[in-house]
């Protein structure tokens, strides 16, 4: 009977707690959901170029299976290239095909625009295989494993999980501890509040993100092209961008335990639209998700430094947006501590 009396107050516990029971069947069923339009999306299309290839050889090319986009110059297919319109082009001399340009950054669609070449050119019979294409990369080469491509959105995704999580749990400590609440009773506006807590935090997440990133790149070996001070520079802005965050949620839990059950909600949903996944493969619908989630931005400027080599001109615009996050994040979390302060 003792056991019986036990196992049905958790049950009465559960079924109070409305956001334990509604995350405990709404976060599988989103994570599964995102899974499945990921896995099972449509295969990844390549963009190719031709340049100066005859009429009569395109039109024997089955361009069914790429995209494909004819140039009339070298100069052009490059800076097409260089500006991510095409995976890559195919430079043809003689009527035979000499040279393949890639842009590089991605194994995957590396491989997706190679078997396109194979699978198009080996029709031609020209008596050269795609096997001896003479290939030439912009970024990476052919050694380039995926590790070195998912490499920068892990290093972002982990920065910003842990910093996420640090900095929700200690804001929850504050509150159940009473300190936020006498901070509240004191002539401190709630915006020097905000500002305190975010530097405070701020300095054990520069530590962190500093250490996490010299170790992936230096004990590690994640490809790194371009400067270190870069990838501290985004690392730094993305933890800024997930303390703020922290803080904000955790003005929605009551408890550690509820701050955790965020994750699948908040965090979770961001891998899919970090890069870790080719977006033009997946549904539409759900594509768009991306530009709203700090990890996108983080992602994309990491990749352009480590992989690509890119400077501050290239990433300054993802800074500024991850900046942006932060703002908006620090003004909601000055909001939201109105429901604290006792009048």
């Amino acid at each position: 009977m003792r056991v019986i009396a036990l196992t049905k107050r958790i049950l009465q516990q559960l079924i109070r707690d409305k956001r334990t029971l509604g995350l405990l069947i709404f976060a599988p069923i989103l994570v599964l959901t995102m899974l499945h339009l990921v896995f099972n999306g449509d295969d990844y299309v390549p963009k190719v170029g031709l340049v100066e290839i005859p009429e009569a050889i395109i039109d024997q090319i089955d361009t069914t299976d790429a995209e494909v986009t004819i140039y009339t110059n070298e100069n052009d297919a490059q800076q097409a290239v260089h500006s991510e319109e095409i995976d890559g082009y195919i430079l043809l001399d003689d009527a035979t095909t000499s040279a393949v340009f890639l842009e590089g950054s991605d194994p995957s669609v590396n491989s997706a625009t190679l078997r396109w070449i194979q699978s198009a050119f080996s029709s031609l019979q020209q008596g050269e295989s795609a096997a001896q294409f003479e290939i030439d990369y912009l970024y990476g080469s052919s050694d380039m494993g995926s590790f070195d491509y998912f490499g920068p959105v892990l290093l972002g995704f982990f920065v910003f999980f842990f910093v996420f999580i640090i900095a929700g749990v200690s804001f929850i400590r504050e509150r159940t501890t009473g300190t936020l609440e006498r901070l509240l009773s004191t002539p401190l506006r709630k915006w020097e509040i905000v500002t305190g807590y975010v530097l405070g935090f701020g300095i054990f997440t520069i530590i962190q993100s500093t250490i996490i990133a010299w170790y992936a790149i230096y004990v590690l070996n994640m490809m790194m092209v371009g400067a270190f001070i870069y990838v501290l520079l985004i690392t730094l802005s993305l933890a800024l961008t997930a303390l703020t965050l922290g803080i904000l949620i955790s003005s929605f839990a009551n408890n550690e335990l509820q701050m955790i059950q965020f994750i699948p909600i908040v965090v979770i949903p961001q891998i899919f639209f970090s890069g870790l996944f080719n977006l033009e493969t997946i549904s539409d619908w759900l594509s768009w998700v991306g530009p709203f989630t700090p990890l996108y931005y983080a992602a994309d400027a990491l990749r352009d430094v480590m992989v690509r080599g890119h400077g501050f001109g290239e990433i300054f615009v993802n800074l500024i947006i991850l900046f942006g996050f932060s703002l908006l994040f620090m003004l909601l979390n000055g909001l939201a501590l109105r429901k604290y302060r006792k009048i």
